[in-house]
């Protein structure tokens, strides 16, 4: 025998008999789930089971096989021989971005932002290996596999099991175009959780009642590579009062004043503030090698048309360290470097908590603490006909615990000294806003036996986006996200089951200038982190994925 995901239900209609009627109020109940309000999650149930992702992740009432171990541990019961799957993924994802500038463009005197009227496109996606980090070649798609066993004694109420798989991920590689304007808030970008171990345990209770324990222990990979920009009032100001009192060429009472001329010895202007200007860059590279959750769930099928299934996902606070780099660019050293060579110059810099110098590197090691957020989902399964089910989940994730990501550097880091003008006091920390939603998610699932052996999927989950539209970015471009699957199934006579899933998503976001203070915000203080301030940011996001399994016993 094999694991199964139904009982089916004997070839016959009983219109008339009490579990007919059961059906259709279970139909009812789904329909009005159908009409509720939902709002979907970041990233996660993107790929962790074919099976799932074709029936829009639905399956909290019908856990397939082994992948029972996310989706509910209590479908583990369900397994009643030793039994292995195999699982392949592959995704795809696209994010392009326009820039626009509105006609009260204004960044304290500079009006033109070399930015505006460009696009960030032909992205390609990045993954996160263990030990080895983001490999350097890009890749056209991403691909993940995963590996689950299961053994159960025959009689026993017992079914014990582990698997490997991806429970989250994002990746965005925008390295291809030097110029890429997606650079200043995400060269490359990568968020992966894998599961390497997941002991669990499934017990039959009853022939109606079950439940399961299972305890993922994952890899929490995660890189940043950026360009910066500080597109801020302040320092176009001072650009403007440089330019004024230093001309073309310098102003030989500069020395004597302030030091803003920043006129090296062959003339360049090296010192100068410009607010579209990149200062350097930053990189990121961090995981957390064993981080432990549980996940806990339990089954209850009163009749063979109707079942109900929940589950607890634990979070975690979740610890990565890793290392850093900040590379700065000549205008914020040269500045520093020409203020503190004049006479009135450091006293002006020391008010300001200005660094004595700036190096061009300057690296070590940070600690990030990134919540894996809770998560319960509830789930009905129903059957009102021979050979058609309908599956419908709701799910609430925790995603207020992203309020604010904090990295904790090992040192003072000099070129973060320079924000102290802006609030921040800290320049050990670099705190990065996020304002994420707590969400309610739904999501809708039909199988339908086609004949002995096949069945065919279809998925729905209408995934709003636990991303405010006012705290999107270029690092989590995610806005609503409505994933449309489908997929099938074979079973051989001699149990070994074949199943394949394929969904496509699409969403589009728009932010006007100065509506989002994690991307476009001209309020002074907002430097970190703005790096299209004043501009209309608009764009896209296209996921194309799809999963191959084979199940069979051994």
């Amino acid at each position: 025998m094999t694991a199964t995901s139904t009982t089916r239900p004997p070839r016959r209609q009983a219109p008339h008999h009490p579990r007919s009627r059961l059906a259709r109020a279970a139909g009812a109940a789904l329909l009005a789930l159908a009409a509720s309000h939902a709002q979907a999650a970041l990233t996660e149930n993107i790929a962790v089971s074919p099976v799932a992702m074709s029936m829009g992740n639905a399956v909290t009432a019908d856990p397939p096989g082994l992948d029972s171990i996310h989706f509910n541990p209590a479908g583990l019961a369900k397994i009643t021989s030793d039994t292995r799957s195999d699982t392949i993924f592959g995704a795809a994802l696209r994010v392009t971005a326009a820039f626009h500038k509105p006609d009260d463009f204004d960044i304290g005197g500079w009006k033109d932002d070399p930015i505006a009227g460009t696009r960030s496109e032909h992205n390609k996606q990045a993954i996160f290996i263990p030990i080895a980090g983001v490999p350097s070649p890009r890749i056209p798609f991403a691909v993940a596999a995963g590996l689950g066993l299961a053994w159960h004694n025959e009689g026993s109420p017992w079914t014990f099991a582990t698997a490997t798989y991806v429970p989250q991920a994002v990746g965005i590689d925008r390295t291809k175009n030097p110029d890429d304007p997606g650079r200043f808030d995400g060269k490359q970008v990568v968020i992966q959780r894998l599961v390497y171990l997941s002991p669990s345990v499934g017990y039959k209770v009853n022939d109606q009642f079950s439940v399961g324990l299972a305890i993922p222990i994952a890899h929490q990979g995660f890189a940043l590579d950026t360009e910066m920009r500080f597109p801020n009032k302040l320092l176009g100001i001072i650009g403007k009062l440089q330019d004024a009192w230093c001309g073309n060429n310098g102003n030989p009472l500069d020395t004597l004043g302030f030091g803003l001329c920043g006129t090296d010895e062959t003339g360049k202007q090296s010192g100068r503030l410009r607010p579209f200007e990149s200062i350097g860059e930053m990189r990121f590279s961090g995981t957390a090698p064993a981080d432990v959750t549980f996940n806990v769930g339990a089954l209850w099928q009163p009749s063979q048309y109707v079942g109900f299934g929940a589950v607890y996902q634990s979070g975690s606070k979740t610890v990565i360290t890793g290392d850093y780099n900040f590379h700065a660019n000549p205008m914020l050293p040269e500045f520093v470097r020409h203020m503190y060579s004049s006479l009135f110059g450091p006293i002006v810099a020391a008010m300001f908590g200005f660094p004595t110098s700036i190096p061009t590197d300057q690296g070590g090691n940070f600690t990030l603490v990134m919540p894996y957020p809770a998560h319960w989902q509830f789930g009905l399964k129903a059957i009102p006909l021979t050979g058609m089910q309908f599956n419908v989940d709701a799910g609430w994730t925790d995603w207020s615990k992203w309020n604010q990501l904090t990295f904790q550097f090992d040192r003072n880091v000099n070129l973060l000294e320079m924000a102290r003008l802006f609030g921040q006091a800290d320049s050990t920390k670099l705190i990065i806003p996020r304002g994420y939603h707590s969400v309610w998610s739904f999501g809708y699932g039909a199988q339908f036996d086609v004949w002995d052996g096949v069945k065919l999927r279809l998925g729905y989950e209408p995934r709003k986006s636990s991303v405010p539209t006012n705290k999107i970015d270029l690092i989590a471009p995610m806005p609503d996200l409505p994933v449309k699957s489908i997929g099938g199934s074979y079973e051989t006579k001699d149990g070994m089951k074949l199943e394949a899933g394929f969904s496509y998503a699409r969403g589009r976001f728009n932010v006007p200038a100065n509506t989002d203070c994690n991307l476009n915000c001209t309020n002074f203080f907002n430097v970190i982190y703005n790096p299209y301030a004043g501009l209309d940011v608009s764009g896209t996001l296209v996921l194309r994925y799809f999963g191959l399994k084979i199940t069979q016993p051994f």
